[in-house]
């Protein structure tokens, strides 16, 4: 069993190695790196809410398209004061989310809010989306 043990290790140490950091992990080859999403719907409005430890607001864009939500930005590396780092693990760099809405939302009333590194942007469904109730007579 140690040998076992001994190849995880050794594997795991050849994908930390500085050739795979310059591309933000082996995971990320060629994707970069893309925050985690959750899409909610209820009967009135659709809410996006993204992962986005450790950025400022200003960093973050937001945009509506044709049905598409976009949200953007850049998440900087910190400043070491000269420090050399033995180990990165924290993506940094560009990123872009988009997803197709299910349903068609009321652009002008989208609000968004970003606290302790949770983006939630709020889209209230357009009126001839939301369901009905119909009184028979």
């Amino acid at each position: 069993m140690d040998r076992w043990g001994n190849l995880r290790d050794e594997l795991n140490s050849f994908l930390d190695t500085p050739f795979w950091s310059g591309f933000g992990g082996a995971g990320q080859l060629f994707s970069g790196w893309s925050p985690a999403l959750d899409l909610y719907e209820s009967d009135d409005h659709l809410m996006a809410v993204v992962e986005l430890p450790g950025m400022r607001k200003e960093d973050i864009d937001i945009s509506l398209h044709d049905g598409t939500l976009t949200i953007s930005g850049e998440r900087k590396r910190e400043s070491n004061n000269g420090e050399k780092a033995q180990r990165i693990e924290r993506d940094v760099g560009t990123f872009r989310r988009s997803i197709a809405l299910p349903t068609r939302v009321d652009a002008s009333k989208v609000d968004a809010t970003y606290q302790n590194g949770i983006l939630k942007v709020t889209l209230p469904k357009a009126d001839e989306a939301k369901p009905k109730q119909i009184q028979v007579s």
